[in-house]
């Protein structure tokens, strides 16, 4: 009688040797660049993974937009926060609602898309950071900033196509290709840093908060006892149950069943702990007798409800003329971080799950990948929702196994059931989930024993990158950081060099990575097809300018094996 575990690798078997995995290119497939270790159930598991990591985001989101004031409009000019207006505070009921399934429905199509186009196991949704600065500093708390919320959506909307020219351009893979390896590196060790610092925070478990005195401080006490100013915790440290349940069955349960390689580790973790957290009269219930608490669980109970966008559907204002230089400064920022942002995340998550080519540096179909992207951001703007990016919680289901585009469409196929069950999703609790961040952050680490930490010009600026990110609380600072202290370093190195003609040189100068500002690997489309060199005689042209479509046996072996025989050539010489 076979086992159920039998049944599974029958079956990841099947689904592998057919049409359906060679698209997918599984392990098993005969697809001539397949992913190794790749099966679909395994796949399937960590896109669940994946989705349970980011489920926050439909709440989170929700409640952070909402804060802007959306198409609501308050009445009361001296109160700024409109507490007092009772039809302003009922629009903003409807504003959050229409956010929680706008963000499902965004998250949803971005990710199954992306995954299909690109075969990558990344998830796409709301960016967190770029949502707080689109509430909070573009439109302004309840709409007090310079740009209103519509103008807003249609900065956000026009940085999606003005994404996708520079796309098609090869801009966006040529940042890539040109930032120096050990800060590439250091960038994926920075998100996991940035993983971990989240799921520490009070977005996590709650260990650590800020401080009046220092910049982070010990934390872990009940609510009722953090200062609503300072953020640091008066007393009572860590004596919150919520962290401590989040620990032990979040993180220390999880943690013991995959030293076991027990499957689906990271979704019994958050299950577990969401489970205990719902019912109301225990210390750590994620719905206590408050108002707040209340409204929460009175949600929660609906289980399955759809609501409709009804205010935030297609709300941009086309009229930029009256906002003018604040309207170019709010998309000039989102342009800037975002490319920064989700280009540095996207290449992590790549890299992270070994997908990049070590020759090139680039990744299969980044092209697609970055166009996705940058669609997402355009389509989300329609529904009301701040810039779409690349999640760096898909290093969870990449954890848990996830290598092709199944475990981003799985996971987008949980956010669109999630649209008809908000209601248990939104209330999956942080203490949840921070764990399993600080457990993907763990598995990100591994990766900074590839940093060039033997010459002083690339170990400097990756330790740069890799604190700066989780310091201040953004990918995009931390790569800017990183890339700004290399430049400084190595330009002053070597103009060194070049006044003294080579005579002044660090004594370990020769063991410094090579850079150079013209990266091989194939060039764009239209600046081949400008050089006449992207057809020639019914034959498509190579990475090195070789023609390989329709030549010969060799060199078309040459094309899918000469990369990987060419490191592994490498690999074993240096060992």
């Amino acid at each position: 009688m076979f086992s159920i575990n039998e049944h599974v690798k029958t079956l990841d078997y099947k689904v592998s040797r057919s049409t359906f995995g060679r698209v997918f290119r599984l392990d098993g497939s005969g697809h001539p660049k397949e992913r190794k270790g790749s099966k679909f159930f395994t796949e399937i598991r960590a896109g669940l993974t994946t989705f349970f990591t980011m489920a926050y985001i439909i709440a989170v989101n929700a409640s952070i937009t909402t804060q802007s004031g959306g198409t609501c409009m308050c009445t009361d000019i001296v109160d700024k926060s409109c507490a007092t207006d009772v039809a302003y505070n009922a629009c903003l009921i409807g504003i959050n609602r229409d956010i929680i399934t706008a963000t499902a429905v965004i998250a949803g199509i971005g990710s199954l898309a992306f995954g299909f186009f690109t075969n990558l196991p990344v998830a796409l949704a709301p960016g967190m950071g770029l949502n707080a600065y689109f509430a909070y500093q573009v439109v302004g708390y309840h709409g007090t900033g310079n740009v209103s919320y519509r103008l807003a959506l249609t900065a956000v909307f026009v940085e999606g196509f003005i994404f996708i020219f520079l796309s098609l351009i090869g801009m966006r893979q040529w940042l890539v290709k040109v930032i120096p390896a050990s800060v590439k590196v250091a960038s994926g060790v920075g998100i996991g840093m940035f993983l971990t610092e989240i799921g520490m925070s009070y977005s996590g478990i709650g260990l650590i908060t800020g401080s009046p005195v220092t910049p982070t401080d010990i934390a872990g006490c009940p609510p009722q006892y953090l200062d609503p100013v300072a953020g640091n915790c008066r007393s009572h440290k860590m004596a919150n149950p919520t962290m401590w349940i989040g620990i032990v069955c979040g993180g220390m349960l999880t943690a013991y069943l995959m030293s076991y390689r027990v499957k689906a580790a990271i979704i019994i973790g958050i299950s577990v702990v969401s489970i205990l957290s719902w019912p109301r009269d225990t210390p750590f219930t994620y719905f206590p007798h408050t108002s707040s608490g209340d409204s929460m669980f009175n949600y929660f109970k609906q289980v399955v409800a759809f609501h409709p966008i009804q205010h935030t559907l297609a709300a941009q204002d086309w009229n930029i003329g009256q906002a003018g230089a604040h309207f170019a400064l709010a998309l000039f920022t989102f342009l800037y971080v975002d490319i920064v942002d989700a280009t540095a995340t996207l290449y992590s998550m790549a890299r992270f799950s070994g997908v990049v080519d070590p020759e090139t540096g680039d990744f299969p179909r980044s092209t697609l990948a970055y166009c996705c992207d940058a669609i997402a951001i355009s389509i989300g703007s329609l529904f009301g929702c701040s810039p779409v990016t690349a999640f760096i919680e898909s290093g969870a289901g990449i954890t848990e196994g996830g290598r092709t585009g199944l475990t981003a469409m799985t996971t987008g196929t949980c956010f669109l059931i999630s649209i008809f069950f908000a209601p248990i999703f939104a209330s999956i609790p942080p203490w949840a989930t921070g764990c399993t961040l600080i457990l993907v952050g763990c598995m990100m680490m591994r990766q900074v024993t590839a940093v060039n930490w033997n010459f002083i010009g690339d170990a400097v600026p990756a330790f740069v990158t890799i604190v700066t990110m989780p310091y201040t609380y953004s990918v995009a600072y931390g790569l800017i950081a990183g890339l700004f202290t290399y430049a400084v370093l190595n330009g002053m190195i070597y103009i060194t060099k070049v006044v003294t003609r080579g005579k002044v040189q660090p004594p370990d100068a020769d063991l410094a990575e090579y850079w150079t500002y013209k990266p091989g690997g194939n060039p764009p489309w239209f600046i081949k097809a400008a050089q006449g060199k992207l057809w020639n005689k019914g034959r498509f042209y190579s990475m090195d300018g070789q023609s390989v479509a329709g030549g010969t046996e060799a060199s078309e072996k040459e094309l899918v094996e000469g990369p990987a025989m060419r490191v592994a050539t490498r690999d074993t010489h240096e060992g």
